[in-house]
């Protein structure tokens, strides 16, 4: 449901950045700023859902650079920037229904899901899940498969994994395992606080499945450096989902793609927008 916001009249209010709508979904509550006004009968509402650890605020320029074609909607994702925390340990599949069901009671006619990373996990799972809310897929570092690492490298993380393992069935629960957590963990997962249990539900999912499910039109995008998200996994990507294309832009990694890649984004935006009309 949508909670304070008047959805009949999305594409024509004036933005206010300052004073999100607080949409319901899953028992949650989802910050949405919204951005842009009606450009047209034809305009597409744009969806943009951000990075683990990030707020909208992270691709608020790229909508900004979009809003004289289509009017944005920008989330917060339940656990991040505006949004309390969801009322379970959700994984993406949670978000996607979540997303569903305020998704539906807006009165847009196109919608395309723009994501970067975690964002990416949710737009997957939303098109699988509920294709009929969704008529494009722009995906901007789209993690969901593991990565294929030289050799030297998958031995170093299984000895640390094993190493990890055998410490923790020797420390008990507390402060010692906590440590353990802290030496071992990722950046994002000792960052993560009370989101660390949606973090670990998420970050290890295989979204290959649920790939194969997407049937509308999607673009995958990543950074020729990215060491998080290599572009091999949009390559495996694109090979699952019939209607899909893949670009990969030089010289840049799993953030720069956001801010020195940021024209080349909103002008390949601009071109998937031209070929949903």
């Amino acid at each position: 449901m949508v909670s304070s916001a008047d959805a009949t009249d999305f594409a024509v209010r004036e933005p206010d950045m300052l004073a999100p709508d607080m949409l319901t979904g899953g028992g949650a509550q989802f910050a949405a700023f919204r951005l842009g006004v009606n450009t047209g009968a034809g305009a597409p509402l744009l969806i943009w859902g951000h990075g683990w650890g990030h707020t909208h605020a992270a691709l608020r320029p790229l909508a900004e650079a979009m809003q004289a074609i289509a009017p944005s909607l920008l989330v917060d994702f339940p656990g991040f920037g505006a949004s309390p925390v969801p009322p379970d340990a959700w994984g993406t599949a949670d978000y996607a229904d979540a997303v569903a069901q305020w998704l539906a009671a807006i009165p847009a006619g196109r919608r395309v899901w723009i994501g970067h990373s975690f964002g990416s996990r949710v737009g997957l799972r939303l098109a699988a899940r509920h294709p009929d809310l969704v008529n494009g897929l722009f995906l901007i570092a789209a993690p969901g498969l593991q990565p294929r690492r030289p050799f030297p490298e998958r031995a170093r993380r299984k000895v640390r994994s094993l190493t990890y393992k055998a410490m923790r069935a020797l420390a008990p629960e507390g402060p010692a395992r906590d440590r353990l957590r802290e030496r071992f963990g990722s950046r994002d997962y000792r960052q993560a606080g009370a989101m660390r249990p949606v973090f670990v539900k998420t970050v290890g999912e295989d979204l290959g499945p649920v790939a194969r499910e997407v049937r509308c039109p999607t673009v995958f995008v990543y950074g020729e450096r990215d060491s998080e998200t290599p572009p091999d996994i949009g390559e495996r990507f694109q090979q699952m989902i019939p209607r899909s294309e893949l670009a990969v832009l030089r010289g840049l990694d799993h953030w720069t793609v956001l801010t020195e890649g940021r024209h080349q984004i909103a002008h390949r935006i601009g071109k998937f927008l031209e070929t949903l009309a």
